[in-house]
């Protein structure tokens, strides 16, 4: 996929009424500093448009990336981070629940969860969430760089076999360093949504 154009079009907070797009939208979940504004970034071959925080759980609003005009990357709060107040979980809960359920143009969700290690409480929750608002999702495993080649099969398949993700749904090992996975991303991206 060849990014020509990239605008951050709309930013969406707890009371913000989300936007009717004409466009597709891909979502990316995922729980605070598993690298969610990295990956994004890669995706939009831009440095630092997205924000990286050095403070987990800094994406507090739902942020619509318009790329070449024709689909959107929309960023949903990232979740688990022990930091926040219960009630601005809730919050961001509430705001990721309706775009969920409201979006008409929502065609794919990314979970993005951490290579090095087995999902979550959060991260499994999260799963059987989007399951349950009606779509399946695709995960992007993270920090790949992070682990020796000869590992990451077998985190590849503690990942698949914890979520119990039907064998067809792809896993894209994703590396924020050496932008390794980009490419089969887009192509999914680009075969599944743009198609």
């Amino acid at each position: 996929m060849i990014i020509k154009s990239v605008n951050l079009e709309t930013v969406c907070g707890v009371t913000s009424k989300l936007p009717e797009n004409e466009l597709p939208e891909v979502a990316f979940a995922g729980k605070s500093n598993v690298g969610k504004s990295s990956l994004i970034n890669a995706l939009m071959n831009r440095k630092s448009y997205a924000r990286i925080s050095a403070q987990p759980g800094k994406t507090q609003t739902i942020n619509y990336y318009n790329i070449n005009e024709e689909l959107y990357y929309v960023d949903l709060p990232g979740y688990g981070y022990a930091k926040v107040s219960e009630s601005v979980k809730e919050k961001w809960g509430h705001m990721i629940e309706n775009y969920l359920q409201t979006s008409k143009q929502l065609k794919t969700v990314f979970l993005l969860v951490d290579i090095r290690h087995k999902p979550s409480k959060n991260d499994e929750m999260m799963y059987d969430w989007i399951l349950h608002n009606g779509y399946q999702p695709v995960i992007i495993a993270t920090k790949l760089d992070k682990l020796k080649r000869s590992q990451v099969a077998k985190h590849l398949k503690e990942i698949r076999n914890a979520l119990e993700m039907p064998k067809d749904i792809p896993i894209f090992p994703f590396s924020a360093l050496s932008k390794q996975g980009r490419e089969e991303i887009w192509d999914f991206i680009e075969e599944n949504i743009l198609d």
